[in-house]
């Protein structure tokens, strides 16, 4: 019998989320439909079919996009090639990049230059390290993926050569870290970013999970297969030894998956809106569940808007 639904903070929207879906609806509501986007704006089909609602479109490619339309470039970041496309054909890109993520671009445009070898740690074909990884084209230097600890004791490098590494911001801090001492192991003189790649939101959402791991029976974690860093929560979730389930709804929540189960934890990755949280936990307190709430850290981040957009808005005064 289900007793109790804890749920967890921080959890749910980050800043960098919380700016690239409020960049579409000011957009929206500056320059009215279609506001095309490219790449879904962040990694959770609940948000992209919201905006889709109000007017969104959207697409996988510069291409998709009408010549002389109003685009969004996802909160991911993009390679430079593709604002040089959309540039070419007339296209007023609002670039939505999180400000953690544009600090990997401009850390890899760094070490490129200082001539460094880089080292990209990261989940192969994953939108946000295809985009830093494509700032090495214009030095026409390839760029070494490291996804697992296997990549990384296979790894070798010359111990004369300048090598760094960077890391794709929504990475199991544990499993990185694990990867991070092999190279290092590897190449003693490997050197890291100036400040860690892995963003605070991941690391604050990874700590409050593995203490949600010790108070709950079974864990949902409100967030699409799409998204790294919630597919990460359910993983640590799980390696401290909790049941952890993704969802995106409280819709596929399975009988199965309470059986026996007395405290149910509720968290949310950093792409999932609020509210379907709170549909979760109503659909426990409707079934005679207290609330409990746990809180790990305080998050005050805010990022301010692109500067594409305060051009366009004081065009429009």
């Amino acid at each position: 019998m289900i007793t109790e639904i804890i749920t967890v903070e921080p959890r749910g929207f980050c800043a960098g989320v919380a700016r690239s879906v409020k960049v579409v609806e000011d957009c929206l509501a500056l320059f009215g439909a279609p506001i095309y986007i490219k790449h879904a704006i962040v990694h959770n089909k609940t948000v992209v079919a919201d905006l889709e609602e109000k007017g969104a479109v959207t697409v996988e490619s510069v291409e998709d996009i009408p010549d002389n339309a109003i685009a969004v470039f996802s909160a991911h970041g993009s390679p430079p090639e593709h604002f040089e496309a959309a540039h070419e054909r007339g296209i007023r890109v609002i670039d939505a990049t999180c400000p953690l993520v544009t600090k990997v671009h401009m850390e890899m445009i760094k070490f490129l230059e200082d001539g460094y070898r880089v080292v990209y740690i990261g989940h192969k074909g994953h939108v946000e390290g295809l985009g830093v990884i494509g700032e090495a084209q214009k030095f026409d230097i390839d760029i070494p993926l490291i996804e697992n600890i296997a990549d990384a004791e296979a790894f070798d490098c010359d111990p004369d050569e300048k090598i760094a590494f960077l890391t794709q911001t929504t990475l199991s801090v544990e499993d990185a870290n694990k990867i991070i001492t092999i190279l290092k192991k590897r190449c003693t003189h490997i050197i890291s970013p100036p400040a860690a790649d892995i963003c605070y939101a991941t690391t604050n959402r990874q700590q409050a999970i593995a203490t949600l791991s010790d108070e709950a029976d079974v864990i949902f974690v409100i967030g699409s297969k799409t998204s790294s860093n919630s597919n990460r929560l359910v993983e640590v979730a799980k390696h401290n030894g909790c049941c952890a389930h993704l969802i995106d709804t409280v819709e596929e929540i399975q009988a199965e998956w309470l059986k026996d189960k007395e405290k149910i934890g509720v968290s949310a990755g950093a792409s999932a809106p609020e509210y379907k949280v709170e549909e979760v936990v109503q659909y426990f307190i409707t079934q005679g569940a207290k609330h409990h709430k746990i809180s790990v850290a305080e998050e005050n981040m805010q990022f301010t808007e692109p500067v594409e957009l305060m051009k366009a808005r004081k065009e429009k005064k």
